[in-house]
C-alpha cells in the first residue's frame, strides 16, 4: 500500500491513537514506511496518525533530514517527568506551510518498546525532548497549532481555507 502523509484538517489527526497490542510484521512494515516518508519529506519525526494509522507508533531521526544515521522507532511511547521549559520554533509535516514558536518541557523521560518488544527507557533533552513531545502529541490527537495563541491559530485556519478553496476550484 502506498502511504502518504495526511495534512490538517484530516480527522485522524484529531483522534487519540490506539495502543499497538502486538508487534507484527505489519507493524514493522508500517514503521519502515513511516521512516521512508519522514526522510522523503525532510522530517525528523513522524507519528502513525500522520499516515492515517491511528496507532501509538512513532519514528524519530535527529540526524536528518539530510542523513539517515540514527533512526529510532518507539512503540506505545509514554512521556513522564517533564522538567523545565523551553520555547522553540516548530513545524509539522501534517501542518504544511507553517512554523511558529511553541513552549514545551525542556527535559522528559520516555518509556516505550522497540520493534522487538524490548522495553526502552530514555531521558531526553534539547531537540530530542521537543521532538518526542511533538510526536506524542500526535498520538493524543494534538497538533502543535493546538498549542499556539488563538490569533495565530485563526490566521493559519484562514490560510488553510484559502488553500482548500483553491484546490477544489
Amino acid at each position: 500500500m502506498e502511504r502518504t502523509i495526511v495534512t490538517y484538517p484530516h480527522p485522524v489527526l484529531a483522534q487519540k491513537a490506539k495502543p499497538v497490542t502486538e508487534i507484527t510484521e505489519d507493524i514493522r512494515a508500517l514503521a519502515a514506511e513511516m521512516a521512508e516518508l519522514m526522510y522523503a519529506n525532510k522530517g525528523i519525526g513522524l507519528a502513525a496518525p500522520q499516515v492515517a494509522e491511528s496507532l501509538r507508533l512513532i519514528t524519530v531521526d535527529l540526524s536528518g533530514p539530510e542523513k539517515r544515521e540514527a533512526l529510532q522507532v518507539f512503540v506505545n511511547p509514554v512521556l513522564s517527568c517533564p522538567e523545565g521549559e523551553v520555547e522553540s520554533e516548530e513545524g509539522c509535516l501534517s501542518v504544511r506551510g507553517y512554523r511558529t514558536t511553541v513552549r514545551r518541557a525542556e527535559r522528559v523521560h520516555l518509556s516505550a518498546q522497540d520493534l522487538d518488544g524490548k522495553p526502552i527507557e530514555l531521558d531526553a533533552d534539547d531537540l530530542l525532548a521537543i521532538c518526542l513531545q511533538h510526536e506524542l502529541d500526535h498520538l493524543d490527537g494534538v497538533l502543535f497549532i493546538d498549542r499556539i495563541s488563538k490569533l495565530k491559530r485563526s490566521l493559519y485556519e484562514r490560510k488553510v481555507k484559502k488553500w482548500l478553496r483553491q484546490k477544489s476550484a
